[in-house]
């Protein structure tokens, strides 16, 4: 197989996204890193369970209807009374797993609460990312084991050969979504939000409309307002999508087909989790990356040792420091063609030919036609821009009353779980108690086979962050290899990372690549977030034999100052 191309956007013209009847202007993606939405923390109300006990005395009264109007109400006691003036407390725009959280606190904080969606309940995350990703994911993760002859005779098992149904796997991911999508929409419906359907459009201050094209707009009034709206794939210009031949990852995600020979363009948590997908169902796979190396978002020793897992033994190869400035679909019998150059020089490099291209890009945020131009605020880079504590900020400089903008939309940290964590912090402010969320101990995680998982900051931003503030930094690790439970399910291929600050000791960051890894982080998030030191973690208790004995030997392996200076308070970034 040929190596590939890699893309780098920079170099382009702006290309248009479509919102409804309005656009979405996006610019290079050398200023915006390829992001992806790897997964989302839903609520336990999303499963069903209601986080409000109702009393004997004040049974639920819930009534579902959807009027003319396109309004789905669903009266609860718990949504409480709006302000006086206002027909809510709170009105979303955006119903995705950002919005959702801010909705299910705001209930609980007895607020009146509207949330307003255009497309489809759950957003990206839901509908065309994290939830049906995993699901094809838990399908790649179980063909590598039954695949995989060697470590299946090293449990005494035998297995013939496997197969898959493309349309069974496909349905899969496609009724997990649908599950979840109805799961949230009843998690609303259940706790009394108002679910209304329509573009949502600010007026002026305190002023919403929402309707769908071709009927009459209604207007509401609310006292706070929340932006939720998320963020759309993004395709550089010179690159046509079919839908069919060359895709985004919305199209990906229905696995419409399964191609021999697939070009990924980006190598971050898209390009890497669909590379395992495809590899795993029988293709192979081109990476085509504008960087010099590929996974640059990863800490660079933690990319190394998965290019090595991940990347070398399958059949994959790659292009790195390229552009592809025209990439055409698959037409008249002819391949899809990409057309590549240096991403230094710009002098062409060679075309290749292959039976699909995947565009793994990034994502650009989703806020053409919201009005906001109503309420003096420019976007930069198509973001909304806004403080610390999620409230919007006009051309100005100036802080807009009673406007928040959350999740992909004012680009802080593009992951759906951060969504929802500063919909939260969100509500917690205006309801009275000041809160500024630490996005430095927001994790994030890929789901490959094994995993990789993160939170805080890389080696090398850590040593710059050091010789900046004069401090030192030190480096421990741990290996799967010396983790019994690691070795029983015989997957001892793994590294966890600590960085950290030797005089008081002060998590940095954590890096995990290995089994479960995306379960394995938290403890080292939660450390981060509310301040605990590593000479205070290394008194926890793990229960034996399990992988989070990996973490409980991490920060056991840390050398930190018999006396210490306190860590500071977790600040906002």
């Amino acid at each position: 197989m040929q190596a590939s191309i890699s893309l780098s956007a920079a170099s382009h013209s702006s290309p248009t996204i479509a919102r409804s009847d309005r656009t979405v202007e996006f610019i290079s993606n050398n200023a915006l890193k390829p992001v992806n939405l790897r997964f989302c923390g839903l609520r336990r109300e999303a499963l069903g369970f209601s986080a409000l006990k109702r009393s004997a005395s004040r049974p639920a009264v819930l009534s579902g209807r959807r009027s003319s109007s396109g309004k789905l109400s669903a009266s609860l006691s718990q949504n409480g009374v709006s302000s006086k003036g206002f027909d809510y407390d709170l009105v979303i725009i955006g119903a995705g797993v950002g919005g959702h959280g801010a909705a299910l606190h705001a209930v609980e904080k007895g607020m009146k609460t509207a949330i307003i969606e255009g497309d489809v309940v759950g957003g990206t995350c839901v509908n065309r990312g994290c939830v049906p990703s995993k699901a094809l994911l838990a399908v790649s993760g179980r063909m590598r084991e039954l695949q995989n002859e060697n470590h299946l005779k090293a449990l005494g098992l035998q297995v013939s050969a496997a197969g898959y149904d493309r349309q069974g796997v496909a349905d899969h991911a496609n009724n997990l979504a649908s599950k979840i999508r109805s799961n949230l929409t009843n998690s609303m419906k259940a706790l009394g939000v108002d679910i209304l359907t329509g573009v949502g459009t600010i007026l002026g201050p305190q002023k919403v409309k929402y309707g769908k094209v071709g009927f009459s707009d209604n207007v509401i009034t609310a006292k706070d307002i929340i932006i939720a709206t998320g963020s759309v794939p993004f395709v550089p210009k010179g690159i046509e999508v079919d839908g069919k031949t060359v895709i985004t990852s919305d199209h990906a995600l229905k696995l419409e087909s399964v191609p021999d020979w697939i070009a990924i363009v980006g190598s971050g948590y898209i390009g890497l989790e669909f590379s395992d997908v495809y590899t795993a169902l029988g293709s192979e796979v081109t990476f085509i990356e504008a960087l010099d190396q590929l996974m640059p978002g990863f800490d660079p020793e933690i990319g190394k040792l998965a290019q090595r897992v991940l990347i070398n033994p399958r059949k994959i190869d790659y292009h790195t420091g390229v552009f592809a400035t025209k990439i055409t679909p698959a037409k008249d019998g002819k391949p899809v063609t990409i057309e590549l150059i240096d991403a230094k020089t710009k002098a062409p490099k060679d075309t290749l030919e292959v039976d699909a291209a995947l565009i793994a890009t990034g994502r650009a945020p989703f806020t053409k036609g919201l009005g906001l131009e109503n309420i003096n605020v420019e976007t930069q880079r198509g973001f909304v821009p806004v403080d610390e504590r999620m409230q919007v900020i006009d051309k100005n400089g100036k802080m807009v009353p009673h406007v928040y903008c959350i999740g992909d939309a004012n680009g802080k940290m593009m992951l759906a779980h951060a969504a929802s964590a500063q919909g939260i912090s969100v509500i917690e402010q205006v309801s009275g108690k000041d809160h500024v969320l630490n996005h430095l101990s927001i994790p994030a995680a890929c789901f490959t086979h094994p995993e990789i998982s993160m939170v805080g900051l890389t080696e090398p931003q850590a040593r710059e962050k050091g010789e900046k503030e004069r401090f030192e930094v030190s480096v421990a690790k741990t290996s799967f290899k010396a983790n019994t439970k690691a070795l029983a399910e015989n997957e001892g291929e793994g590294l966890a990372k600590l960085i950290y600050r030797p005089d008081n000791g002060e998590i940095l960051g954590v890096h995990i690549f290995g089994l479960h890894a995306a379960d394995l982080i938290h403890e080292a998030s939660n450390a981060i977030a509310l301040g605990t030191r590593i000479q205070d973690i290394k008194l926890a208790v793990h229960a034996h034999p399990t992988l989070s004995e990996v973490l409980d030997e991490l920060f056991k392996s840390a050398k930190v100052s018999s006396v210490s200076s306190p860590v500071r308070e977790p600040i906002a970034v």
